[in-house]
């Protein structure tokens, strides 16, 4: 299908959001204090809450990832859909683009949680791995789902109960994606059916993986036939025996960011590990590209909004969420971003569009996921804390970082 108006900026963006490199790094003592879990870090339930001003005080502050937006056609400074919630709500948003990475977000307001005040921030969209850090710190306070009748009504099903937030009380998806397999159909000669066929001698020294543990790890056991959903330390290191063979045998040129769509599109690798949130972009730029869920399964993952502790506007950010999940809000910004949408209602809305690139959307499986593809799909049990820091030290002495 052709591509949507913001797919060529999509692939930049996610340099910096879902591929981020992640150690120590920007985000320094306070990774190590949320990854130790240090008590005095954790905020109870009762005390996350400030005094709420969005009576009196008709706006609230949202922090979001680069172009994650629709933009209006002939001018990018206007978003429709934050308009259309002023208009119908008179809250003014105040939105900016402010996270270029999970870490560096974490580390910039981690010191103000971690002293009970105020952020800045009524509502933030970080990936669900550091959503499940925020989660588990008490970082992020309960939603009042009486005030979200569209998140309670439309919520995709397979992405309401994460094992970080069971019936997600602190967290609601702001997109979501496909972690499969990218390859090059005719340079190729064959289909790639699992992740068994990636480590074919025909693609030694032709495959990427992801550096970052949180991206590679679920795809990469699901090959194996674990089941993700409830993997096992045990499950971790075979993986990782696996994968250390494979580079030692030089069969894995690289790990990668997001530069995996330069190399693919190059032709400097025939397959790799890619999100389907790109594969519109690189379909469209090359109809050589093919994109698989793995026959034996790939990884469902969201990115997710939450509202900080002490949000001076907790109310607001609460309607702006649930505006969000009205179908024909969020056939908009689907038909904008072409990530997984997280409404399924939505789908009706584009296919009743007399547009005829929207009119296809609903027909994507990249976006709106069919029963087959679902099967396929599973949310993957998130790296706790006490495990992250072992874990994670022997996936980046595999990618050397």
């Amino acid at each position: 299908m052709p591509a949507p108006t913001s797919s060529r900026r999509r692939v930049t963006r996610r340099v910096t959001r879902r591929a981020a490199l992640r150690g120590l790094g920007a985000a320094g003592l306070l990774s190590a204090l949320a990854g130790c879990g240090v008590p005095s870090a954790y905020v109870p339930e009762d005390r996350r809450a400030g005094t709420d001003r969005s009576a009196r005080e008709r706006s609230l502050a949202f922090a979001n990832w680069p172009m994650y937006m629709d933009t209006d056609a002939e001018d990018e400074e206007r978003r429709p859909t934050l308009e259309a919630f002023t208009e119908r709500t008179g809250i003014e948003v105040r939105y900016t683009e402010e996270i270029n990475d999970n870490d560096e977000f974490f580390g910039k307001v981690g010191p103000a949680l971690i002293n009970r005040q105020d952020t800045g921030h009524d509502l933030v969209v970080v990936s669900d791995w550091m959503a499940a850090r925020f989660v588990r710190l008490g970082w992020a306070q309960a939603m009042d789902r009486t005030r979200q009748p569209n998140v309670a009504e439309h919520l995709d099903p397979q992405l309401r109960s994460p094992s970080f937030d069971a019936g997600r009380l602190h967290t609601v998806p702001w997109q979501s994606g496909i972690t499969g397999i990218a390859y090059n159909r005719r340079a190729l000669g064959r289909e790639i059916r699992s992740v068994r066929d990636l480590w074919h001698p025909d693609l030694a020294g032709r495959v990427t993986l992801f550096s970052g543990l949180d991206e590679s790890f679920a795809l990469l056991m699901q090959g194996s036939g674990v089941d993700v959903t409830r993997w096992t330390e045990a499950d971790f290191h075979r993986m990782c025996d696996q994968v250390e063979e494979l580079v030692r045998r030089r069969h894995i040129r690289r790990f990668t960011g997001n530069d995996y769509t330069s190399d693919l599109g190059k032709g400097d690798v025939l397959a790799c590990q890619a999100y389907s949130g790109d594969a519109v972009q690189l379909q469209a730029d090359n109809p050589d590209i093919e994109f698989v869920v793995p026959e034996e399964g790939g990884e469902l993952w969201a990115e997710s909004l939450l509202i900080p502790n002490l949000a001076r506007h907790k109310a607001n950010a609460e309607a702006l969420i649930d505006h969000y999940y009205a179908p024909e809000v969020a056939a908009e910004l689907a038909a904008a971003v072409a990530y997984v949408c997280p409404v399924p209602a939505a789908r009706e809305v584009l296919a009743a569009s007399p547009d005829r690139e929207r009119a296809e959307l609903a027909e994507n499986p990249l976006v709106f996921p069919d029963g087959t593809m679902r099967g396929r799909l599973a949310v993957a049990r998130d790296v706790t804390a006490a495990e992250r820091r072992t874990l994670a030290g022997r996936w980046n002495a595999i990618v050397g970082m």
